[in-house]
């Protein structure tokens, strides 16, 4: 099976502004190139959730809210966890997606397979 089979029948969750550990800098350069390639492909996920500091990759702040754009406006529904965007203070600053909460992720995650970016 290649990659891109099923990846419409997945929801990702994201909960860190970068991927993996270490480096600050090196992990948003990887979470961004990993949403650049995700975008290029032609199946997508069905959602994208935001929780805890991922959520700072739906402000101007990260370079990744240019992809995430991108990827909303193919199709792909980003949601933001209220209660993180509560938390942060960043209601007024998310250039993307739109407010969800954990019950619609939890309904997300029993209809979809889940595949986490931390």
């Amino acid at each position: 099976m290649k990659w891109s089979e099923g990846m419409k029948n997945k929801v990702i969750l994201v909960s860190s502004d970068q991927l993996g550990k270490g480096d600050k800098e090196l992990g948003e350069g990887v979470l961004e190139t990993f949403f650049t390639l995700l975008k290029q492909r032609d199946e997508k996920p069905a959602a994208i959730f935001f929780m805890n500091m991922g959520v700072f990759t739906l402000t101007d702040d990260s370079l990744v809210s240019v992809h995430l754009a991108e990827l909303e406006k193919s199709g792909v529904a980003v949601l933001a966890c209220k209660t993180c965007v509560d938390y942060y203070e960043l209601s007024e600053k998310l250039t993307c997606g739109e407010i969800s909460s954990m019950a619609h992720f939890i309904e997300l995650a029993a209809e979809y397979e889940v595949l986490t970016i931390s």
